[in-house]
């Protein structure tokens, strides 16, 4: 059940995505608003269809940890996985707009969950916060024009675009709509199938839903950021990675919590841990993509060795080993404060560098 409902997920996120992606070169969108709207919202479609299955089966927990433990994949992971494959370039507008939401929203989602619920009026504060970042992404697309984008058609070459819009449009809406299906049908199929592992495992369904559900929903941003650095439109690459994360917590949270019977269930473990994991992931975000506006190799290397370092801490924590005590030590004594100097050093290199050539220029 488990394979099955993967299978039709990634199908149908990719079908999504497809059919999403060409509606919005027809409409003209720039390459960076793609990745932060259409190909960020398409792939989440997967985090949404697993968590209203979630909520409406008695699983709540199950959805946040989807969202929570899909949000640090997406980071440590596909980010890391992809600059590991080519370094990536990293817009001034990611750095300035797009990753301080990022963790804005990240912050918010904490602070509602204190409560240990989330509740149908917080839920509408979340969609209203997607809505509205929509709104700005779309209406600031209308003012800038990709540099990429090839604006010097023909009069003729308009034309026939301009027939073709409307069966275009019509194919890839059909598209679309295939690819919900089966989301819809793989989500009943992955959810089902993976508390029936963790209840025959004696795995709390928190954990499966961090790592294993969080990463086989993630799937569809990494098989995107991953193409999208191979074919070198490093731009989508990163734009989905931080798009997704944004539409995760505002959308997919947003609309659960709305439809959910009675809310979304807060575990006390999530508060401690788990949540504050996804603010520093967040958080790190920005030092690495200020230094030299790209991520480098060996910060790719970095992020995924921190997600390794995760899952890790997870089993060992579902398994009570006894060697976690001493994990604890040397990743709160050695590993994050090395780690945090390294990008401090690095984030204060980079603003002198910039502020000497801003002054010389």
């Amino acid at each position: 059940m488990f394979v099955l409902g993967l299978a039709l997920l990634i199908l149908g996120a990719e079908l999504l995505v497809r059919g999403s992606s060409r509606v919005a070169i027809v409409l003209r969108i720039s390459p960076l608003v793609v990745g932060l709207t259409v190909v960020a919202y398409g792939t989440s479609a997967a985090e949404l269809a697993v968590c209203m299955r979630s909520v409406f089966t008695g699983q709540s927990a199950l959805a946040l940890g989807t969202v929570v433990g899909s949000n640090i994949f997406n980071v440590l992971f596909v980010l890391g996985i992809s600059a590991l494959i080519r370094p990536l370039s990293v817009h001034r507008r990611l750095i300035r707009v797009d990753v301080p939401l990022m963790i804005a929203a990240s912050v918010l989602c904490y602070i509602l969950a204190v409560g240990g619920m989330l509740t149908r009026w917080q839920g509408i504060l979340l969609f209203l916060g997607a809505v509205g970042y929509t709104t700005y992404i779309v209406l600031g697309a209308r003012q800038e024009r990709s540099q990429s984008w090839d604006v010097t058609e023909t009069a003729d070459q308009e034309t026939t675009m301009q027939r073709r819009m409307p069966r275009q449009i019509i194919v890839e809406c059909a598209l679309i709509l295939i690819g919900l299906t089966m989301l819809a049908v793989g989500a009943r199929y992955l959810v089902s199938g993976a508390i029936a592992v963790a209840k025959a495992a004696g795995i709390s369904e928190l954990v499966i839903g961090l790592t294993i559900v969080a990463a086989a929903t993630s799937l569809p941003e990494a098989a995107a950021s991953i193409a999208a650095t191979i074919r070198r439109k490093r731009e989508i690459a990163v734009g989905n990675v931080v798009g997704s994360n944004i539409c995760n917590i505002l959308l997919v949270l947003g609309i659960t919590a709305i439809l959910a019977p009675s809310g979304i269930e807060v575990a006390p473990s999530t508060l401690r841990f788990d949540m504050p994991v996804m603010i520093v992931v967040a958080i790190s975000c920005l030092p690495v993509f200020f230094s030299g506006n790209q991520i480098a190799r060996w910060e790719g290397a970095l992020f995924v060795s921190y997600y390794i370092l995760f899952v890790l801490y997870l089993v060992m924590q579902a398994g009570h080993y006894e060697a976690l005590p001493r994990f604890n030590a040397v990743m709160l004594l050695f590993v994050i404060p090395l780690t945090a100097i390294t990008l401090i050093v690095l984030s204060v290199r980079t603003f002198r560098a910039n502020r000497r050539s801003s002054l010389a220029g």
